[in-house]
């Protein structure tokens, strides 16, 4: 995947600017997004561990299709991050689609 199109996965489209939720909404997505980056944290603790296995049985090949899971979960976590430190207000999945 080229950084141009990890990049447009990143930043996205951006509400319009009059369309800002109250805090407290955006408190409870903040507390729920915290707790989906807490689950995130322990997938791509597993799939490491995963990855790494198949690597050592595969003359260090990784496997495509986790690798791109891997890709794919990174950009979440980074979307997430970005909208919990205010850098977007694009909310991830499961309010806007998953890239």
């Amino acid at each position: 995947m080229q950084d141009d199109d990890i990049d447009g996965r990143l930043h996205g489209p951006q509400p319009d600017p009059g369309t800002q939720e109250s805090m407290l909404l955006r408190l409870i997505h903040l507390v729920l997004i915290a707790i989906m980056l807490s689950i995130a944290q322990t997938i791509v603790g597993v799939a490491t561990i995963v990855q790494f296995v198949i690597m050592v049985l595969n003359r260090r090949q990784p496997n495509e299709r986790l690798a791109d899971f891997g890709t794919d979960l990174g950009i979440w976590i980074a979307k997430a991050t970005r909208y919990q430190t205010g850098a977007s207000e694009v909310k991830p999945w499961p309010w806007t689609d998953l890239d």
